[in-house]
């Protein structure tokens, strides 16, 4: 018996990552059921699955502003800011990290398609900070890789609703799309494993000021988590409360630290990005009220 993912894998010629998606995204079946990557695939299974058409769009690269925090040969660093969205999609085509991307870096991995090029892991439009993009494949590959072993690292800064008591701590939680509100991610029963960790900074009030760090990287994850354990990011405009800091102008969920193992020389990176002035000038004034 193998697993699903790596049988699918054995079986066609496609790639690992495209097979991932479309397990994750419930479009392959084992004798009519959908399974997720982790089923116990036996001889006699009749696995379908269905691959969409790419999508088709006109990308230009587009000279929008863009920190690049670190660049050489394979690997770029960018810090990408709060209201932007990271790759194209039908209907939205322009104004993505992507099309700048297109414009300030000429050499771009297509591992992801022409959609997404250097594109490994992405943040929410609404989440400001640091995501790593890949020069050529081998690049892509090898930080890829590092994301599902867990090896790098990325250390979040989020204010949050409510105060948290406890000093530090660990939300493990599985998450899967919610029944409820096919928008929205939730904790479910049969959801992915995720586990968020958690340190406290800064108390205030009605808030508390979080360090957080990612061990599964999971759709909305420290979002979700939060939301459920009963403190949702302030400016959440998913799984926050309307009555919140400066609402409308984006949630208070910065990705500060990114580490990881350079993918030719093996040298161990790690850059910080300081929080948005947004971010900086709301704690100000919480400090002040305190």
């Amino acid at each position: 018996m193998q697993r699903l993912d790596k049988a699918l894998a054995t079986q066609t010629d496609l790639s690992r990552t495209l097979l991932t998606e479309l397990i994750r995204t419930d479009k392959v079946t084992v004798n009519g059921q959908i399974k997720k990557a982790k089923y116990k695939a036996k001889t006699g299974d009749l696995i379908e699955f269905e691959v969409p058409e790419a999508e088709v769009l006109d990308l230009q690269a587009e000279n929008i502003p863009l920190e690049i925090v670190y660049q050489d040969a394979d690997v770029a660093v960018v810090n990408k800011p709060q209201g932007m969205v990271v790759h194209p999609a039908a209907g939205h085509a322009s104004g993505t990290m992507v099309n700048a991307l297109m414009y300030h870096i000429k050499d771009l991995s297509g591992i992801n398609g022409t959609i997404r090029p250097g594109i490994v892991h992405r943040i929410d439009k609404d989440t400001s900070g640091l995501l790593m993009v890949a020069k050529n494949d081998q690049a892509h590959e090898s930080l890829a890789a590092q994301l599902k072993a867990k090896t790098n690292k990325r250390r979040y800064i989020a204010l949050v609703h409510g105060v948290i008591p406890s000093d530090r701590g660990t939300i493990e939680a599985p998450i899967g799309r919610s029944p409820k509100d096919r928008k929205k991610q939730a904790v479910v029963a049969d959801g992915r494993p995720a586990i968020t960790h958690f340190e406290v900074l800064e108390r205030f009030d009605r808030y508390t000021l979080l360090a957080l760090e990612l061990e599964t990287g999971r759709t909305h994850q420290i979002r979700v988590h939060l939301a459920y354990i009963g403190h949702p990011v302030a400016g959440d405009p998913l799984y926050g409360p309307k009555n919140t800091l400066t609402p409308n102008k984006g949630q208070f969920l910065h990705a500060e630290t990114l580490g990881f193992e350079h993918p030719k020389t093996k040298e161990h990176l790690e850059f910080h990005a300081e929080l948005p002035t947004i971010f900086q000038n709301a704690i100000k004034e919480l400090r002040k009220n305190n």
